[in-house]
């Protein structure tokens, strides 16, 4: 599960920006495009805060959705995979949000 990893990383970069100073609430942008879990994310959240800043604050998580834009008609859709097809029938798209993975807030006492 990579998502324990990248619970650490999230953790380790609160921490680094809070100062010494309780946390009391982390909030995450994470599309939905990114392969990553958030369930698992929430799961491993209290794990790794244990004993940190962290330990007891409320995570919270914004999924975004994915969007793509057709680089031959130049129109925008919801994308709810990695590949997709415009409606021109096209397939070359560029992603222009969904594969996000973003420490958004945090909230200290």
């Amino acid at each position: 599960m990579h998502e324990m990893g990248i619970t650490q990383s999230v953790i380790a970069i609160v921490i680094e920006n809070a100062n010494s100073k309780k946390v009391i609430r982390v909030l995450l942008e994470i599309g939905k495009l990114s392969a990553i879990m958030p369930d698992a994310i929430r799961f491993c959240f209290d794990i790794c805060a244990k004993g940190t800043v962290l330990d007891g604050a409320k995570l919270e998580i914004l999924e975004i959705e994915g969007r793509a834009e057709c680089n031959d008609c130049g129109s925008q859709m919801v994308l709810t995979q990695l590949a997709g097809h415009c409606r021109c029938g096209s397939r070359n798209l560029t992603c222009i949000a969904g594969e996000e993975l973003n420490v958004k807030e945090m909230e200290i006492a």
